[in-house]
């Protein structure tokens, strides 16, 4: 049996959430928690398996709770339940400690399976979090370029051999393959042609500034 808190100040949706939830056999509905402070309550006195989390709550929002959660006990699962579906909560949530992030509109079939993943140690997501976090993390990884690393990487996208390259930025080939083991490890890939391709799909130029 999976026991399951469920963290949400809106109580017809509560209520709902309470009555789905009834219906599987292998989910149980420990407590139910209208605000953050009441879930970090029921959470340290009950250790549900998993919790589902809203993220707009009073007292404790949902992602203040969710990091003081996976602290304390990391062991409980919390998904994300929530209407919000932008980058930052998307991306903030995920790295308080939630393993799962699902938007309200999701089927009754959905919920219960994703809660159902995340005790299994699964990560569900959304599609909708799942492009957000993609798209977040793709963004980091470009930031973290340095510009000589840029420019030597839009070179690298342009076709040019490192002889070339080194010329035009007029520094030694050494230096440029340095910039480049730099480049693959930042952008997670292995070889010079992912290594265009990834500069080609985020407008990496050798005259960009990486903005």
């Amino acid at each position: 049996m999976i026991r399951v808190l469920l963290a949400e100040d809106h109580a017809i949706v509560r209520n709902g959430l309470v009555e789905l939830l009834a219906e599987a056999e292998d989910v149980e509905v420990v407590a139910t928690a209208a605000d953050g402070e009441q879930a970090l309550a029921s959470v340290a006195e009950l250790r549900p398996d998993v919790v589902l989390m809203d993220i707009s709550m009073p007292k404790v929002d949902g992602i203040r709770a969710t990091a003081s959660i996976a602290q304390a006990d990391p062991d409980v699962r919390v998904v994300m339940l929530t209407a919000f579906s932008d980058r930052d909560r998307v991306v903030s949530a995920l790295d308080a400690g939630a393993v799962g992030y699902l938007l309200k509109d999701a089927e009754p079939d959905e919920v219960l399976e994703a809660i159902r993943a995340a005790s299994r140690g699964d990560a569900p997501l959304a599609p909708r979090a799942a492009r957000e976090l993609l798209a977040a993390r793709s963004q980091e990884r470009h930031a973290d370029l340095s510009k000589r690393e840029r420019e030597v990487l839009g070179l690298v996208a342009e076709g040019l051999p490192n002889k070339l390259i080194a010329r035009r930025l007029e520094i030694s080939e050494k230096t440029v393959k340095a910039h480049l083991t730099s480049v693959f490890q930042r952008i997670g890939v292995t070889d010079r042609t992912q290594a265009a391709l990834w500069a080609q799909r985020h407008g990496v130029r050798a005259d960009s500034d990486g903005g």
